[in-house]
């Protein structure tokens, strides 16, 4: 069995993902919903990398994330941490991958156990990895976390969840997963419930952890401008399929596929006639309005 330690091995392989939803139309119903359909991506552990998944809701991000996550059961295909099938693990090894791999989920106000003081929920971590020898070193330790989020620890500690905003919610988050050190952040649309002052704060601090502390990120989002902001790689997804990935600049200034121009098209521009260095011409159809096939190009009507 390989260890989660086999450095040969990519960080994370997803190959041939599917995931079927039954009985979609209620609890009587026998349609089945197609929510990933082959999914495959790859990220390589030789260094922290940061890659966005975008597209519309219902697109399969969020599913993606779930499954990843050991979430949600995969109806087809395999996920693998350095070389494992996660679906294989045995109770220690999956310890140890839900460790290494922490999620950032969207909605800060239903993460926390409304009873624990933030005291509480940050020193559980470390006394449940044992990461610090002494109550002292734990204190300090825990200081540490919150001021590398931007957050003041006289003003959070002894706080209960409801008395702190979203964004200091999701930047605690954050705190957590700079105690623990994990080698990759699954976040699934983490900024869209806080305020817009705070969102870039938020993605900086990504980005921190990926430059200083060799942390990779899987970053999920509706919005293509958010994405460009963080850089690294994209994978576009439509219809629980990945119609198109690669470097960001790349697909943003080229892209290859229609639904992909979609996307670029719908983000607001400070100046109308520079929209991203737009090229192709579209018509004026949202992309919920165009024609999908099972069976062919999720946008058949669009594809080159």
């Amino acid at each position: 069995m390989t260890n989660l330690t086999n450095g040969a091995a990519p960080l994370l392989e997803v190959q041939q993902v599917r995931k079927v939803f039954s009985g979609a139309g209620g609890m009587m119903s026998t349609q089945e919903v197609l929510a990933l359909d082959d999914v495959s991506l790859v990220l390589q552990g030789d260094q922290a990398k940061l890659l966005t998944i975008v597209g519309e809701s219902g697109s399969g991000k969020s599913t993606l994330a779930r499954c990843i996550l050991g979430l949600t059961p995969i109806s087809g295909g395999s996920i693998r941490y350095r070389g494992q099938e996660i679906s294989q693990m045995n109770k220690a090894e999956l310890l140890a991958y839900r460790r290494a791999v922490q999620p950032v989920f969207q909605d800060p106000y239903s993460t926390y156990n409304p009873f624990y003081r933030i005291d509480r929920v940050l020193n559980m971590i470390v006394r449940k990895f044992k990461l610090a020898p002494s109550p002292k070193e734990a204190s300090k330790l825990i200081d540490e976390a919150l001021r590398a989020v931007d957050l003041r620890p006289h003003d959070v500690l002894g706080r209960y969840p409801h008395q702190l905003s979203g964004g200091e919610r999701q930047r605690i988050m954050l705190a957590r997963i700079y105690l623990m050190k994990p080698r990759l952040i699954i976040a699934d649309e983490p900024i869209s419930m806080i305020d817009a002052a705070l969102r870039a704060l938020f993605l900086n601090i990504l980005l921190d952890f990926r430059d200083q502390l060799g942390i990779s990120c899987i970053f999920i989002t509706h919005n293509l401008a958010t994405a460009y902001y963080l850089g690294g790689e994209i994978m576009v997804m439509c219809r629980g399929r990945s119609i198109e990935e690669g470097a960001m600049d790349s697909v943003v200034k080229e892209p290859s596929h229609p639904y992909t121009q979609l996307l670029i098209d719908s983000v607001p521009s400070q100046d109308p006639r520079n929209r991203w260095n737009s090229k192709r011409t579209t018509n004026a159809v949202e992309a919920s309005e165009l024609t999908f096939s099972a069976n062919a190009c999720v946008i058949v009507e669009r594809c080159p």
